[in-house]
């Protein structure tokens, strides 16, 4: 038998995770659809100290670690919380706290904004992530590691 591929520089890593809040509340899961999470070690997409929780795993290995707001997904940044008139949503649309909207960027891609506050004409809406600020944990179980190829 030979060892499992370990999770490592220039690795592609398939996983299930649950993700939870200090608290115990739930927050993400890919179990909910079954599908299965790919991340690549060393792409810039994760944080160093999430990447540093998965090394050394390999399939079927489990691990749930405990991740600070800034290797999760960052502190709230005030500037990403904007003022907009009530004129700029549909008018069949009843804006409310706590709603979550897409919005188009310039360029055409869609982002989430939670609308924070309705006040007269003025909507108060935050763009950052949902769970920025939050210590996050992670339980993850690994369903596969593969070396990154060239073309991938």
């Amino acid at each position: 038998m030979t060892d499992a591929l370990r999770v490592g520089e220039n690795c592609e890593v398939i996983l299930h995770f649950d993700l939870k809040l200090e608290d115990g509340s739930a927050a993400d899961s890919t179990r909910v659809n079954n599908k299965p999470a790919k991340m690549v070690i060393g792409d810039g997409s994760l944080t160093p100290n999430f990447e540093a929780c998965l090394m050394g795993l390999s399939k079927g290995d489990k691990k749930a670690f405990t991740l600070a707001p800034e290797d999760a997904f960052g502190m709230p940044n005030p500037n990403n919380v904007h003022y907009m008139d009530r004129s700029r949503f549909d008018g069949d649309l009843k804006v409310e706290e706590g709603m979550i909207l897409a919005f188009t960027q310039p360029g055409g891609a869609e982002v989430p904004g939670i609308i924070r506050s309705v006040a007269g004409d003025s909507v108060t809406v935050d763009f950052n992530h949902p769970l920025a600020g939050q210590t996050v944990i992670f339980d993850v179980e690994i369903i596969d590691v593969r070396l990154r190829t060239a073309d991938a």
